[in-house]
Parts: structure tokens; C-alpha cells; sequence
């Protein structure tokens, strides 16, 4: 909400030839009562991580969130190799880490560095674990404010840089629809989650 009833601009991007950096743009901000030109640019960031494995990608409040979602993964899915990095938004503003496998802390480290956006977090889950085992945990725990994606499909995050930081507004999971299932798409469906055990009947 802007200040005294002010409205703030709509602003039209257009994607550049090669759909990585939007133009940049002027949008216009406000600072306590005052109210100043903001120049930002809206990147698309490809995420990379091992094969096999999955990401949760979230936006967080405190440091304590490093050592929280740390333990979370311990008692949750006991013997679960993972790698977490989480970008510290002020003081030292450094990139976090924890995990016990490290090539996916590695991976974590490099997601996080390549959006550069505060206070998230970046989530890698070894073969074998999934966000539906961890996700619930995840988002109770009490620094964690959202979840963008839970995924191992092929990531674009979508950044705003400023001249203060970065910040995540939304996230590209995987691809288009080609249709819409029918029956047969419909039983391929409810078995393929039967064969994977989460479902009985």
C-alpha cells in the first residue's frame, strides 16, 4: 500500500531476444513519505543441481532458519543426504550453509549465489528423499514466511534486482500444458501413484 492514497505505476515489461534479462525499468517507489524513481531490472535465473534429485525453494526471516531446516531434514527422513544454503539479508549478508552431503550443499550454494535474492533459501534433496516427505515440516517451521516451489523439473526463478538487493516474485516450474488428460491419461495417473506407494486402493 503507498502513502497517502497514492497510486503507484503499472509498468510493461518486454522480454529481451534472448528471454534472460528484461530492459531495465523505472518504477516509482516510496521511502517513508517521500517518493523517488527506482531503477530495476527482472532477470530469469536458470537453477542447476544434480540429476536425480529435487529442490525446495523458499523465503525465510532469520538466520536461525539455517540450523532449524537443518534438523528438520535429520528427524524427518533419518540418513536423507541434503545441502542448504540460506542468503543472509543484513550484517555481513553472507550465503549459509548446512547439510551432510557435499556436493549438494555445493549445488545449494550455487542457487543461492546466482539469485542473490535476501532471505531465501535453497533446499537440495539427495535421490531418494522428496518434498512430500519434508514439505509440512518445512512449512511449519517458524522463520519459513513461504514455499515458491518443491521440484525436479527444469527452474527459472524469476529476480528483481534494485539498487538495495534482490528479491524472488515468482518462479517458472517445468514446462506448458500440451492438453488435458483423458481416461487413459486419467488411469496412468492414479497408477502411477499407486506404483509409487502413495496410494493402497
Amino acid at each position: 500500500m503507498t502513502p497517502r492514497g497514492k497510486q503507484s505505476n503499472i509498468v510493461e515489461c518486454k522480454f529481451s531476444k534472448n528471454l534472460a534479462v528484461l530492459a531495465p525499468v523505472r518504477f516509482k517507489g516510496y521511502t517513508g513519505l517521500s517518493e523517488a524513481a527506482v531503477d530495476a531490472t527482472v532477470e530469469v535465473v536458470p537453477l542447476s543441481w544434480a540429476r536425480d534429485a529435487n529442490i525446495v525453494v523458499g523465503q525465510s526471516h532469520f538466520i536461525k532458519t539455517v540450523e532449524d531446516i537443518a534438523e528438520i531434514m535429520a528427524t524427518t527422513v533419518p540418513g536423507a543426504k541434503f545441502g542448504l544454503a540460506f542468503n543472509e539479508a543484513s550484517g555481513p549478508c553472507l550465503v549459509r550453509t548446512e547439510g551432510n552431503d557435499p556436493a549438494l550443499i555445493e549445488d545449494a550454494r550455487r542457487c543461492a549465489l546466482a539469485t542473490g535474492a535476501g532471505h531465501s533459501f535453497y533446499l537440495v534433496l539427495g535421490p531418494g528423499c522428496y518434498p512430500i516427505n519434508v514439505l509440512d515440516r518445512i512449512k511449519s517451521c517458524q522463520e519459513v514466511c513461504r514455499i515458491f516451489c518443491a521440484t525436479a523439473n527444469p527452474l527459472q526463478i524469476l529476480v528483481v534486482r534494485t539498487g538495495q538487493g534482490a528479491g524472488i516474485v515468482g518462479v517458472v516450474d517445468g514446462f506448458s500444458p500440451k492438453g488435458v488428460e483423458d481416461d487413459d491419461g486419467r488411469n496412468d495417473r492414479k497408477a502411477m501413484l499407486r506404483r509409487f506407494g502413495y496410494k493402497f486402493a
